[in-house]
This record gives C-alpha cells, sequence and structure tokens, in this order.
C-alpha cells in the first residue's frame, strides 16, 4: 500500500473546476458587453441581461464547489447543493468503478454517497489515485472488525 496523505486533505476534480469556472466568467462578461454595447436597450433591459450573466456564473459555479475533505474526524462530502459530515466509521467502502461518473461512498446506514469531489471526466488517472487515496484513508482510519474471535 502507498504512503497515506496528509491529512487534512481536499480532493476536487481541478481541470474541471477551472473549465466551470473560466467558462463562467466568460459568460458574465459576454453577455455584459452585450448588455452595454447595445445602444437600444433601456436600463432595466441592460440589467436584466446583467443578472442572466451572474446566474449563469452562478450556476457553474456551485457545479464547481464540490469537494471532498478527509480530516482526522472524518470525512466531508461537499456536492453541488448539499455538505454531509461523515465520522470514518460511517464509511463502509469507497466504489470508482469503470463507468462511474464519479466516487460512491457505501455507508453504514446501507445507502450510497456520491461524492463528486472525486470525478473521471476530465482527469482520469487523477481520480483514479483520489479515489485509492481516500480508500486508503477509510480504510486505515475506520473501525475494523477483528479479524480472529474465539468463540
Amino acid at each position: 500500500m502507498s504512503e497515506l496523505p496528509a491529512l487534512p486533505v481536499t480532493f476536487r476534480p481541478g481541470r474541471t473546476r477551472a473549465v466551470l469556472l473560466t467558462a463562467g466568467v466568460a459568460i458574465f462578461v459576454v453577455i455584459t458587453a452585450v448588455a452595454l454595447l447595445l445602444e437600444k436597450l433601456g436600463p432595466g433591459e441592460r440589467l436584466s441581461f446583467v443578472l442572466t450573466g451572474a446566474l449563469m456564473f452562478g450556476v457553474l459555479a456551485m457545479l464547481a464547489r464540490v469537494k471532498v475533505v478527509a480530516d482526522e474526524s472524518g470525512v466531508t462530502v461537499v456536492n453541488i447543493a448539499t455538505r454531509r459530515q461523515l465520522d470514518w466509521a460511517e464509511i463502509l467502502q469507497v466504489n470508482l468503478r469503470p463507468g462511474d461518473p464519479w466516487v460512491f461512498l457505501n455507508l453504514s446506514d446501507g445507502t450510497s454517497l456520491p461524492a463528486l469531489g472525486i470525478q473521471p471526466g476530465i482527469a482520469k488517472q487523477h481520480a483514479i489515485a483520489d479515489a485509492r487515496a481516500l480508500r486508503a484513508l477509510a480504510e486505515a482510519h475506520g473501525i475494523k472488525e477483528p479479524e480472529d474471535r474465539e468463540g
């Protein structure tokens, strides 16, 4: 097993985040420039253009905020609109199967939680390495069942 990453560690899709934020800024700038350059628009119409650009940027920023933060106490999964704090013992398995859009955490309550902060979209090898690191951390920090139980 490779060496565990030092805690706290944050996993996030860096390239995807850069693309989303760059696109958001570009969209906002272009729509705002169009609003200012069109002479036939009144102040209210210009404002609606700018607000539309800001809304589009906001949506892309929400998509870019996804991350998984591991620290001594557990894992915080930040998805598009939700944030969930998990203790290490709650994480039974970290899965990134071929074709999965992101990592799934199998939890002790029988559910599965998507962790969008590790996704193989643009940087597949980086996502695989991040998934392996999170799996190793979960195995190292989770509660272990005794292997030999004497009756």
